[in-house]
């Protein structure tokens, strides 16, 4: 019996980790699309920016909710490399003459990013069944963000 209370308590203790980490790009995520939305000249590309800063907020609350049940306390801001890439698109979007395709350019490069980080935690970490089934959904909602973009570039270009 206590071999099962130390596997519980390591597979509780990784997955709170896990949690931890995706809550804090989420909260990174919903920033930065705040942040840009105001910076996009297309109407098309602010109601998208706009929506996927919900989205990242609803995953937010997700994953903040699940810390909790875990009985650990969710972090309350974002990374230190996610301050770091919202000041790079400041800096890229100041110096482009094509703004809303230098955002759609980070956009793109932050969402792969995103996808990168949940398959990487979701291989390498053992989490409950119900957590993973959680993150796959969203990871699943990034992925079709990643499209949708794509066809953004087509209405901005």
């Amino acid at each position: 019996m206590e071999s099962i209370n130390k596997e519980t308590l390591k597979i509780n203790k990784e997955t709170v980790e896990v949690l931890q980490e995706l809550l804090q790009k989420n909260y990174d995520a919903e920033t930065g699309y705040k942040k840009v939305m105001t910076k996009a000249n297309s109407l098309a590309l602010k109601d998208w920016l706009q929506s996927k800063a919900r989205q990242r907020n609803t995953f937010a609350t997700q994953l903040d909710s699940q810390i909790r049940e875990l009985n650990a306390t969710p972090a309350t801001s974002g990374s230190v490399l996610g301050s770091v890439h919202r000041t790079w698109i400041d800096i890229k979007t100041a110096l482009s003459s094509d703004t809303d395709e230098a955002i759609l350019e980070e956009c793109i490069r932050g969402e792969k990013a995103s996808v990168k980080e949940y398959e990487a935690q979701l291989e390498k970490n053992e989490v409950y069944s119900y957590i993973g089934d959680l993150l796959k959904s969203q990871l699943t909602d990034i992925k079709n963000a990643l499209n949708t973009v794509k066809r953004l570039e087509d209405i901005v270009s």
